[in-house]
């Protein structure tokens, strides 16, 4: 496991803003569009505040949440709404936005809409991803109903998740789209996510899901 360490968070999120844009160019080098597939929560945001004045053809960037709650886009707690107000702005204004969330449907119907938009950016370019204390990626969860199928080789694009500990059901890339990337970040602060995701190199996928996407994956930490 590559663990990179930063002084200060700061640090950390200057430093990874330049090798994300970085990946991306190179991407785009040899390709016509970049994906880039990134979660919400409060770990990315001053990521994502360095990250959009990059200097890229960001028309050309796709970007994706890894998951996101089944809450409308003006919810607190929406992915898509710390997305929106912190990467696409600036330079990153002109990146395409590809939700998970379709208003007015029910999850369950509005999967397959949801992958076909999704199948042609497959494999992600560049992924970046969190991880909690309990170990979970995205809204893969240990102990949640639906992991095992999330978790599987044939999993397909998307799972719902509806894991007991959190309020609303969720929609999340499964562990394979996620493990597949070209190029994978995984941001984590403190010595307790740092303990975590060591205790994590120990245990199955089912009890620590960050396990089955952390194959050449760069893990960025500090304190």
């Amino acid at each position: 496991m590559n663990i990179q360490e930063y002084p200060d968070r700061d640090m950390l999120a200057i430093d990874l803003a330049n090798k994300l844009a970085g990946e991306l160019e190179t991407h785009l080098l040899h390709n016509e569009t970049a994906c880039l597939a990134v979660p919400g929560g409060s770990t990315p945001g001053p990521i994502f505040d360095d990250l959009c004045a990059a200097d890229l053809d960001w028309a050309r960037v796709h970007v994706l949440p890894t998951d996101e709650r089944w809450v409308p886009m003006d919810d607190p707690r929406s992915n898509e709404r710390l997305i929106r107000e912190r990467l696409l702005v600036n330079r990153a204004a002109a990146a395409r936005f590809l939700p998970l969330h379709v208003p007015a449907h029910e999850p369950q119907d509005a999967l397959a809409e949801i992958e076909a938009l999704i199948v042609p950016e497959l494999p992600i370019s560049v992924l970046v991803l969190g991880m909690g204390e309990d170990m979970h990626t995205a809204s893969l969860f240990p102990g949640a109903p639906d992991l095992a199928k999330a978790l599987g080789s044939d999993a397909p694009i998307l799972t719902l998740q509806a894991p007991e500990t959190q309020p609303e059901l969720r929609v999340s890339l499964s562990a394979r789209i996620l493990d597949g990337a070209i190029s994978k970040h995984l941001v984590i602060y403190g010595d307790r996510k740092r303990q975590a995701l060591e205790r994590a190199m120990t245990l199955p996928p089912e009890d620590a899901p960050i396990r089955a996407v952390l194959s050449e994956t760069t893990v960025h930490w500090a304190e």
